[in-house]
């Protein structure tokens, strides 16, 4: 399984999540399936309806839990972790054993982060 784990802000539109997402899986192996926190997955599920991808609703307090690339303030306010997207993909596993494949990237009109995070079987 190869996970595309995105964060966005609330005026982030599928055009945001495409640009993310382009420049994530830039090198990456192709991805089987889309994470976002549950709370906003609607918007996340129109691109997996794009892209045929499935789609993965984390529950927001697993979050948290999850250590991070990246160390944004601004995501650590809002949801108590370094990158949204980052946690995301790594949180769509039943293990520990994902990894990211490199940091988050941000959408041109910086509205939507993305990351790709990678399983054992990958």
């Amino acid at each position: 399984m190869i996970v595309a784990g995105f964060g966005f802000r609330a005026g982030a539109s599928v055009f945001s999540l495409i640009s993310a997402y382009q420049q994530a899986r830039e090198g990456a192996p192709p991805v089987t399936h889309l994470a976002t926190p549950a709370d906003k997955a609607a918007l996340l599920a129109e691109l997996g309806n794009l892209l045929d991808l499935p789609l993965i609703a984390v529950p927001p307090g697993q979050l948290a839990q999850v250590s991070t690339l990246t160390a944004s303030t601004a995501a650590q306010a809002a949801r108590g972790v370094g990158s949204v997207a980052e946690a995301s993909a790594l949180a769509a596993f039943d293990d520990d054993a994902a990894t990211l494949a490199g940091p988050r990237h941000i959408s041109r009109d910086r509205m939507a982060t993305c990351a790709i995070a990678l399983g054992v079987s990958a």
